[in-house]
């Protein structure tokens, strides 16, 4: 059967249909809703209906989302807040008439990975999606952690470690703590940073542009969040101690961090005294952007 995944997203949400032997047979990205919990239901119902008519084969339906699903059926955690305390998974099942799986789109990501990206065939993988938010998830032997909060890889809303006072400003988290890594590690968190350094109104993208072009500010911005980035993926390593290290998400772009973080995070991996190199591989998401709705049509593998 045509297996069909959806990638549900803050601004923008895509779906992809797979054929058995994982050829890619249907293509369909479109706006989210901002705000609007009803109209996102009828978004994804739609996707859904175009996705039949392209195709006609019975198929399967997996979602990714920017949260998790409580053992109420309700969703918790999202960034795109509207979904929160909603009964997603029942009423997409309600509106197109066959049964979905739902999953975090950080799970999805390391699903997607496991099998056939950048970590296929190795024990654990940690994917971490660097973006408007801050999310992971972990596979083991290519099987989903998920745990029985369904919070397995929440790394974003931990405190970054290892901050000197005054050294990482203490933003406020939308969870309603403070100083959270994705505060400062996602793609916003280091735009506002930078303003707050440097002052002006540029985003991730256009910061990584000028520092190419020797920009002193942006530069030393990317630096700072590169340490940043290691200290936060030094904590992973220390607890979980994964094979590889998948970076998804629009920051995922910045080529540096492949070299940079992994020359600074031996600082605060646990070694022990030994002067051995840290073996875990960080390595860039090999399906891109592609990467989530993948995992999310494996979902009924």
């Amino acid at each position: 059967m045509n297996a069909l995944g959806i990638d549900l997203g803050g601004t923008k949400t895509e779906a992809a249909l797979f054929a058995p032997d994982q050829r890619e047979l249907w293509r369909q990205r479109v706006a989210t809703p901002g705000g609007d919990y009803a109209a996102t239901v009828r978004m994804l119902a739609a996707l859904v209906g175009a996705a039949r008519q392209a195709d006609g084969d019975a198929l399967t339906v997996g979602l990714g989302t920017p949260g998790t699903q409580a053992a109420g059926g309700l969703m918790k955690n999202c960034n795109s807040t509207c979904l929160n305390g909603m009964p997603l998974q029942r009423d997409v099942q309600a509106a197109i008439g066959q049964p979905v799986r739902l999953a975090n789109d950080a799970n999805c990501l390391a699903l997607s990975e496991a099998t056939d990206g950048a970590a296929a065939g190795v024990a654990v993988v940690f994917a971490a999606i660097l973006g408007t938010g801050v999310g992971a998830g972990i596979a083991v032997h290519g099987r989903v952690l998920g745990g029985p909060n369904g919070l397995a890889g929440e790394w974003g809303h931990n405190p970054l470690p290892w901050g000197q006072p005054g050294e990482d400003p203490q933003f406020e988290c939308y969870c309603g703590q403070r100083g959270c890594i994705e505060t400062l590690v996602s793609g916003p968190g280091l735009a506002r940073e930078h303003a707050l350094r440097h002052g002006g109104e540029r985003d991730a993208a256009a910061i990584a542009q000028a520092a190419a072009a020797g920009d002193e500010d942006c530069r030393a911005t990317l630096e700072r969040h590169a340490q940043r980035l290691a200290r936060a993926l030094a904590a992973v390593i220390n607890l979980l101690d994964p094979d590889v290290i998948v970076l998804g998400g629009g920051l995922s772009r910045l080529a540096h961090l492949y070299e940079r973080v992994p020359a600074l995070w031996g600082r605060w991996v646990f070694a022990g005294g030994s002067s051995e190199a840290v073996r875990t591989r960080l390595v860039p998401a090999l399906h891109g952007d592609a990467s989530g709705v993948r995992g999310a049509a494996w979902l009924w593998r």
